[in-house]
């Protein structure tokens, strides 16, 4: 990575700015964030003065965007989903922010208005839908009623409340209370759902009275001007709401019509107005003089050729280029990590914990390759292998056109099956004991036996557990010193030659004096006198370096090590959980049949066919989060800080345009 600052007369700086953006070689800063020194000899850049209307523009069509989104159908289902649409990409040609502009007025001056006349009118027909349909539900209570909806209220002598309640003894006995009032009511609904329409009459003079009863005891219904019997207003308010919906019906259908014909055009466009606007709102990060902008930010130290050449070429030499190498504190450069694409789902397991630092170690592959392995370990099933490598096949031939974070992920998938199959196979496990509980006939026989270098397999993790967990150990330690040499790279990189033998190199003499001091001591292992001195040497060297690193404290130091390194059990805990559910549910399956003769022989497909996919979910869903820990908490604790900021050039993003060939 190199420090880039770009000194660009004035008179070029938006041709300087267009070659920047459509390379994507640089990575433009804020000078005023993180150089504000030049600001004492130089003043702060601002926006270009087309950029709010370049805002307003891509803000307007955003709007025209969204409403016919909106109207357009949703497709659902599973069709829809094996099927996905791609966006339709325009190609457009290199052209003047002058002619965008009319182009983006053309377009606005022909749709804008109808479309939002036809929201607004949408809108405004959704209410009146509402207000019909209170209206309605209020007139099915009182449609038995002989009466005319407008008596309700209050006039000179009499007041008429209309509503329902679910307290209707309550309520009757409140208005048998007083001399002038009476009501009439009708049931509604059965069981808890009961309610009461009620029509309440009253003379004028208990009018305070009744205000208060019917606010404590009903719902008022509230029905406006309308006027003419219960029956015959909901009549009328039905067709009117049906005449509503067909308004409604044609306004939605001229929206579709004019989404089918815009929609697209109208994404590229907005898609061109964003560039234009990314453009003329980029200077604010610049400092200015009088003639000249300044522009600071990182590029590739592979690219300065190039990038020197291309600000060269389009300011005609009007340029002054300086490329300094960056120093990590205080300069915090940014981090470029260059993975093969196939990585690019690595690259987002290390997201999930942080990004390197500059000239930090870039474990993506790394920890990509131990993810997998540990991921099969844990899982261990051929079956559940190839289902998870069927699916990953499926999605990465049917969807990798459609989402490069589908086609990563099913790449890896694809891995993930392939490493769980051939540890399935390893361990006897094909859907737990399926073929030798359901084919075989004897779920003591295993799928096949041979002896490779000595070993007999399968290895199965319930018959013989101990040799599991010796792999997983040996996995453990693997990891572990990977994990150790990578922090003696990483050290020796930085010069940090202290910290490279104190905190890192320490635990190599470490482990292998104190490994074979315990197979001395502990596992009656045969060393000759100068090896077990040769071990207490190399323990004591371990240990002052050690506590010349931490202290005494150090002396914690090591448990945790030890602790780290049993923390890799877990790959026969998960390995073992996986093969003893599934075991569990084909012994239910087998059962079945012995309980229920009929029904059982039935239900046996389907138990096996939905236990064996809830395992599957389960502990494939395990297998990577522990996974992911062992990656995250034990490897990286002995090399990896993270804290960077990934390397984000300034570049053009298309979804919906492509530039027309020259």
């Amino acid at each position: 990575m190199k420090k880039v600052s770009l000194v660009v007369h004035q008179n070029y700086v938006e041709d300087v700015i267009k070659k920047l953006h459509e390379a994507g070689l640089m990575e433009i800063i804020d000078i005023a964030r993180y150089e504000p020194k030049i600001l004492k000899d130089t003043e702060k850049a601002s926006m270009q003065p087309d950029a709010g209307l370049c805002a307003n523009y891509e803000l307007r069509l955003t709007r025209l965007i969204d409403i016919l989104k909106s109207i357009m159908p949703k497709p659902s289902g599973i069709k829809a989903m094996l099927h996905p649409k791609l966006p339709e990409i325009k190609t457009v040609e290199d052209c003047s922010l002058d002619e965008i502009y009319s182009h983006v007025e053309g377009t606005l001056g022909d749709i804008e208005k109808k479309i939002l006349d036809d929201e607004k009118g949408i809108q405004e027909i959704d209410e009146k839908i509402e207000h019909i349909s209170t209206d309605i539900e209020s007139l099915i209570y009182l449609k038995d009623f002989d009466m005319n909806v407008s008596d309700i209220g209050t006039s000179d002598y009499v007041i008429v409340k209309a509503g329902k309640t679910s307290d209707l003894s309550a309520l009757n006995t409140e208005i048998n209370k007083l001399d002038k009032a009476t009501i009439y009511s009708k049931q509604f609904g059965k069981g808890k759902q009961i309610k009461w329409s009620v029509l309440i009459a009253a003379h004028i003079l208990e009018e305070d009275k009744i205000e208060k009863i019917c606010r404590e005891k009903i719902t008022e219904f509230d029905l406006g001007d309308l006027t003419g019997s219960p029956e015959k207003v909901l009549k009328s308010l039905k067709n009117e709401k049906r005449n509503a919906e067909e308004e409604k019906k044609q306004i939605i259908s001229n929206l579709h019509v004019s989404a089918e014909e815009q929609l697209h055009d109208l994404l590229a466009l907005r898609e061109q107005i964003k560039l234009e606007r990314i453009r003329k709102e980029i200077p604010k990060n610049f400092a200015k003089t009088k003639s000249t902008y300044v522009i600071k930010g990182w590029a590739l130290e592979k690219k300065e050729n190039e990038l020197q050449k291309l600000v060269s070429n389009v300011s005609k030499d009007h340029v002054l280029c300086d490329f300094e190498k960056p120093s990590p504190n205080p300069d915090n450069p940014p981090t470029y990590m260059e993975i093969p694409k196939w990585a690019g789902s690595f690259k987002t397991l290390l997201g999930l914990f942080a990004t390197p630092k500059y000239n930090e170690i870039n474990p993506t592959i790394i920890m990509g390759i131990f993810f997998i392995l540990f991921f099969g370990i844990m899982l261990g099933d051929a079956g559940y292998g190839i289902v998870i490598l069927l699916l990953s096949l499926f999605g990465y031939a049917k969807f990798s056109r459609y989402s490069p974070i589908i086609k990563n992920w099913s790449f890896m998938g694809i891995w993930l099956g392939l490493t769980t199959i051939a540890i399935g196979i390893l361990t006897n496990g094909f859907f737990g004991d399926f073929i030798p509980r359901f084919i075989y006939g004897n779920p003591e026989m295993p799928i096949y036996s041979t002896t490779v270098a000595g070993i007999n397999l399968p290895v199965e993790p319930l018959n013989d557990p101990l040799t599991i967990l010796t792999v997983a150990l040996i996995c453990g330690i693997i990891h572990l010193n990977v994990g150790i040499m990578l922090g003696i790279y990483q050290s020796y990189k930085r010069k940090e030659y202290k910290s490279m033998l104190t905190e890192r190199f320490c635990w190599i003499p470490l482990q292998l004096g104190g490994g074979l001091l315990v197979g001395y001591f502990i596992l009656d292992w045969q060393i000759s006198d100068t090896l077990f001195y040769a071990s207490g040497a190399m323990v004591l060297i371990g240990l002052i370096l050690l506590f010349i690193s931490s202290g005494p404290i150090g002396f914690f130091d090591i448990t945790g090590y030890v602790g780290d390194w049993l923390s890799y059990a877990r790959l026969l805990a998960l390995g073992l959980a996986t093969a003893g559910m599934a075991l569990a549910f084909n012994v239910v399956a087998e059962l079945l049949p012995n309980v229920v003769p009929v029904v059982g022989i039935i239900l046996m497909p389907i138990i096996l066919i939905f236990a064996h996919i809830a395992n599957l979910g389960i502990q494939a869903l395990g297998a990577g989060v522990h996974s992911l820990r062992l990656q995250y908490v034990e490897f990286f604790n002995r090399f990896y800080e993270g804290g960077g900021q990934e390397f984000a050039p300034f570049r053009i993003k298309r979804k919906y345009t492509k530039m027309k060939e020259r």
